[in-house]
């Protein structure tokens, strides 16, 4: 029995969609931050998208930006669909991908264990 592969493909071209979406500026709502799409995953039968996204800046910012992607999904949705080329669209879902904050935490924190104990 193999498995198909077709799910990890089409994440990555809408990842490559959404990223060229996001640099050419055709989101255009000004709660949307500058933001890094990590990676996405698509679900077997391609009905559904999990987008993860980062991005530095305050909570506030997060949560600006978050509400700004919820408001901008159906047009994401509908250039994804046709970017991509895909029969029936995929329901996308926002998530944000904590794990650039906290590998920068752990850097601070051994940098300041460093500083103490004179390394």
């Amino acid at each position: 029995m193999s498995t198909s592969n077709r799910p990890e493909r089409v994440g990555q071209e809408i990842q490559v969609a959404l990223g060229r979406m996001l640099t050419r500026g055709e989101l255009k709502d000004p709660r949307i931050g500058f933001i890094t799409i990590t990676g996405v995953k698509v679900s077997p039968d391609l009905k559904t998208a999990r987008i993860y996204y980062s991005m530095m800046g305050t909570e506030q910012q997060r949560k600006d930006t978050e509400k700004g992607l919820e408001a901008a999904k159906g047009y994401i949705r509908r250039e994804i669909t046709e970017a991509v080329n895909l029969r029936v669209s995929p329901e996308v879902f926002f998530t944000f991908d904590e794990s650039l904050e906290r590998g920068d935490r752990i850097e601070r924190l051994l940098r300041e264990v460093k500083e103490k104990e004179g390394w």
